[in-house]
């Protein structure tokens, strides 16, 4: 047996408050599904992207949230295992990627899941269809077949492990995709959200010679110094974006970055970015820069010879890699001091809130407080 409704706070409107009501849960569990109790939601930008509205193709209503660990309550058959082979059962601790269909052209030829054309993103799913939740601003939650879950070790703490679900696993591939960082190379973040404090941590953790995070407000490039930048640019202060590549070209001795990312996702960061890079430097994409997007310079992309890489938000495996970063990490980088302390579904509409204003830098709902 399993729970057939959950409280949920479900997003019926965009900036409106949310509503937080029982909704249903499937009444029977097909192969490969799960349902699980959520013992922690950790909130991403995306998130309050999604409350605000950017993203106005979503179809409402909805309940947020994409970054969460829980406790198994019930298994479909065929459940009992996670992506590593290890048993699953009543009462596991959990983390899991996206739903994936295993049968597309990018599952199958490409093995790259993360490309699957019919991922199940969290914002697809409406809460007035079934299955209905999966979500994690819920008590209880839906795991579909194919969301690749996998256990957490008893030392892996539940808000650490619901963030390595869409932030860290994202960097880490960005990271691959990029081909790794070259020990000793300069390597520029563009961001100093979640994503871009975790992307100084790896470049720091990872032998980069000289880090740059540019960023803001202050508080969280106080962060990055701590995850290891050597230096930060304040991009509250430094509003022209030409003069925040001449301070980069400063402080590497007008060399240019060997590896810039971009997590920042503003209009003009891939613009910046290009022209950051030093000669046969990678420049790596993962924020959307949205509609008014600034032109990017292809005559510095050939006459550099600049690698300009597309990267999105990660798998199953990038899922794995992350929860063991930040496991291999906790005595090196301070994780705790990027999340908020957590709050109940109550406090879940302003704790969106204060993603979106920046007050908080990694937003944590236990739905268990209320």
């Amino acid at each position: 047996m399993h729970p057939k409704v959950t409280r949920a706070a479900v997003l019926r409107e965009f900036r409106a408050p949310l509503d937080v009501v029982d909704v249903p849960l499937p009444a029977e569990l097909p192969p490969g599904s799960a349902v699980v109790r959520i013992t922690k939601t950790t909130l991403c930008g995306t998130d309050a992207h999604l409350w605000q509205g950017v993203l106005p193709f979503v179809a409402l209503p909805i309940v947020l949230g994409h970054e969460m660990a829980g406790e198994v309550v019930a298994l479909g058959p065929g459940a009992e295992r996670d992506a590593e082979g290890r048993p699953v059962s009543v009462g596991s601790r959990v983390v899991w990627s996206e739903s994936v269909c295993g049968l597309c052209h990018a599952c199958t030829v490409l093995r790259e899941p993360v490309l699957c054309t019919d991922r199940g993103y969290g914002f697809s799913q409406r809460a007035d269809v079934s299955p209905y939740v999966v979500g994690g601003l819920s008590e209880y939650a839906y795991l579909p077949p194919g969301a690749h879950r996998i256990v957490l070790a008893d030392d892996m703490p539940d808000h650490w492990a619901a963030s390595a679900g869409c932030a860290v696993k994202t960097v880490l591939r960005a990271y691959a995709n990029a081909g790794g960082v070259e020990p000793g190379s300069t390597v520029a973040v563009q961001g100093a959200g979640p994503l871009g404090l975790i992307a100084t941590a790896v470049a720091r953790a990872c032998g980069a010679g000289q880090v740059i995070t540019l960023g803001g407000p202050g508080n969280r490039l106080a962060l990055a110094r701590g995850f290891g930048a050597d230096s930060t640019i304040d991009v509250t202060d430094v509003t022209d974006p030409d003069e925040r590549v001449a301070q980069v070209e400063e402080l590497t001795g007008a060399r240019g970055a060997d590896l810039v990312l971009d997590f920042a996702g503003a209009p003009t960061a891939n613009r910046e970015g290009v022209l950051m890079c030093g000669k046969r430097g990678t420049h790596v994409v993962v924020g959307l820069a949205g509609p008014d997007a600034a032109r990017v310079p292809m005559d510095v992309v050939i006459s550099r010879e600049i690698r300009v890489v597309g990267s999105l938000n990660g798998d199953v495996g990038d899922l794995s890699r992350a929860l063991r970063f930040l496991s291999a990490f906790a005595d090196r980088f301070d994780w705790d001091a990027m999340f908020s302390a957590p709050v109940g579904l109550s406090g879940a509409e302003q704790a969106i809130r204060d993603m979106a204003s920046m007050a908080a830098v990694k937003a944590v709902v236990d739905p268990g407080l209320d």
